[in-house]
């Protein structure tokens, strides 16, 4: 299913050229299927939340045209690459032992049109090589908003159909010798409580049964919930809100393709999800700009698994913005999504604990919102060796050999447990390094950007877009615009960063040559922890200087400005003197000298 956007209303296809039957045929003679043109209402005053919403409406219009058990979503920059993809989601979803608790099957994201050296780490090869292979192992992966093939039952907010067994491991209470201990009154009634929670949601009716539109289902839906109720969770639409029932999927062989097509606009109307639990519940989850993760994440807590699907041929293949600017503003997209879903209720540090989400996939989705917070220590870390060189004195003190050993442990654990992961996943040093320097990159300039601009959004409803505006023409040959230089705000807090570094390496070195030779020992020391900060931001200085090898003036005359004041303010604080020192500095002392 694509992901469309229009502007326009009401823009449907005719029933007879949309929903009629006896189509073409393949070689086999079975039918082929059909491609609907979805134009979704929008009016002024209705939030339309965008891709989510989008999402929403296809899966309310499918649910009434066609039905089918399963939904494949693919981003308009993305196309097949393999002519098996869906036979590798099928696998996996008509599993008799993982589909019916399967909620999506994941393909990993690879792109076209990416330069050789993959300057920016669009390929993200770590994160779809490395962390969702691991995922894979727990819960499953995380849903990444392409790519995906869907159980539609799933995507209802019904829990999946658990048996005993898949319930066992998260109640078990086991002694400290490994023996099970006596299961209690309250393990009990826990585990009943989930099992008659997971019998009640799943679906139990088929599409067979139905007689006169919907009227056969009253009885039956009657005993599970009341038609109020179904009105508030599905929307005021009996045809769709039967048709959540039915685990197979499909529509009546009578039924009245004008009728179906009068609901089908109906289900996309701008006012349909009002008073529901569209957007909340079922569905695409609102709230986040990454709707993506909070989708997938409300599966995973109801107790749905997810499969990591990697054959050898990648089955979809899209583009990625290769363009600095471009991939600093997609960065910030996704950090702000993060940023909003750490203040909202479903924040995975507290959301639905006690629940059926395992503790390693929460920590996993704990570290997909909070790592745009981790820019506040990283710009920390990046200026602290301009400043030991500006003032001539290290911010570290002097270590014991004992606390030493302990710090050359530390790192090499962390060295190991990186070539272990690269060999296991045979991700090459090359892409590894690519994602270091674009950690750094992103970390001095999105991810700071996402944390201030998010907590404006969640706190002061202060909702602030960055423009970017192309300040070089389109040129020709091949990655023309990886040399495009946009101006965008994202762009000064690194190269602040850059020629703070510079300047504190030029006057480290210009104090150790009027200092003597004693001093160049220490000066190396901090030198080297400058270059390390400069050899992490080398792309973004590359891509600063665009082909003609110049650096626009606004960057220059920003960054320069920062890096000035900031020197400013640290030698009038100057936090490594005490006051008693700066008043005999200074001859103000009196008789406490």
């Amino acid at each position: 299913m694509k992901n469309l956007k229009y502007e326009s209303m009401h823009l449907l296809p005719k029933p007879k050229k949309c929903l009629k039957r006896g189509g073409g045929l393949d070689t086999d003679g079975n039918e082929l299927p059909r491609l609907v043109y979805v134009s979704r209402e929008k009016r002024p005053g209705f939030q339309h939340h965008k891709k989510a919403g989008a999402m929403n409406a296809l899966i309310r219009v499918s649910a009434v045209l066609t039905n089918g058990a399963y939904l494949l979503n693919v981003d308009c920059d993305h196309y097949f690459n393999s002519s098996k993809a869906l036979r590798e989601a099928m696998c996996f979803m008509m599993d008799p032992a993982l589909g019916r608790k399967t909620c999506y099957v994941q393909f990993p994201q690879r792109f076209d049109g990416i330069d050789l050296h993959d300057r920016y780490a669009n390929r993200n090869i770590v994160f779809f090589d490395i962390n969702m292979k691991g995922l894979d192992g727990i819960q499953g992966p995380m849903y990444v908003g392409t790519g995906c093939c869907f159980n539609r039952q799933a995507l209802y907010g019904y829990d999946p159909v658990l048996t005993e067994a898949d319930l066992e491991p998260n109640i078990v209470v086991k002694s400290c010798c490994g023996g099970r201990k006596k299961k209690s009154k309250s393990y009990m009634d826990n585990k009943n409580r989930m099992m008659k929670r997971t019998e009640s949601s799943a679906p139990i009716f088929n599409m067979d049964d139905i007689e006169e539109g919907i009227e056969g289902y009253e009885d039956e839906r009657s005993m599970l919930m009341s038609q109020k109720r179904l009105e508030k969770r599905f929307g005021q639409s009996p045809i769709f809100t039967a048709s959540t029932f039915m685990t197979q999927g499909g529509i009546p062989p009578s039924t009245n393709p004008a009728s179906l097509l009068k609901e089908a606009i109906h289900v996309i109307s701008c006012g349909y999800e009002d008073k529901t639990e569209w957007g909340k519940e079922i569905g695409w989850i609102y709230g986040s700009v990454t709707e993506d993760i909070l989708t997938g994440f409300k599966m995973h807590a109801r107790g749905w698994i997810s499969i990591y699907c990697m054959p050898p041929r990648p089955c979809f293949k899209g583009s990625a913005p290769i363009n600095l600017s471009d991939r600093l503003n997609q960065v910030l997209r996704w950090a702000l999504g993060s940023v909003e879903i750490l203040f909202s209720r479903h924040c995975p540090i507290w959301y639905n604990y006690g629940g059926r989400l395992k503790l390693l996939e929460r920590v996993a989705y704990i570290n997909t919102i909070v790592y745009p917070i981790t820019s506040l220590p990283l710009i920390a870390y990046c200026v602290l060796p301009a400043i030991c060189l500006l003032t001539n004195k290290f911010i570290i003190p002097e270590i014991s050999n004992y606390a030493g050993m302990f710090f050359i442990l530390m790192f090499a654990s962390i060295f190991a447990t990186g070539i272990l992961e690269l060999r296991w996943s045979g991700v090459g040093i090359e892409d590894w390094w690519r994602n270091e320097q674009f950690w750094v990159i992103g970390g001095t300039s999105a991810h700071l950007f996402a944390v201030f601009q998010g907590l404006l959004k969640v706190l002061a409803g202060i909702d602030t877009n960055f423009t970017v505006t192309s300040k070089a023409n389109d040129e020709d040959g091949d990655f023309a615009e990886l040399y495009v230089f946009k101006w965008t705000s994202l762009l000064i807090p690194p190269t602040t960063v850059l020629v703070i570094n510079l300047v504190g390496m030029v006057a480290g070195i210009s104090y150790a040559i009027n200092s003597g030779y004693q001093s160049w020992g220490p000066l190396f020391g901090k030198l080297f922890f400058s270059i390390w900060v400069i050899l992490h931001l080398y792309p973004f200085l590359k891509g600063l200087m665009g082909k003609q090898n110049r650096t626009p003036t606004i960057v220059i005359v920003w960054s320069i400005l920062l890096a000035s004041i900031f020197s400013l303010l640290w030698v009038k604080i100057d936090p490594f003197i005490s006051d008693t020192q700066k008043a005999v500095a200074m001859g103000q002392c009196g008789v406490n000298c």
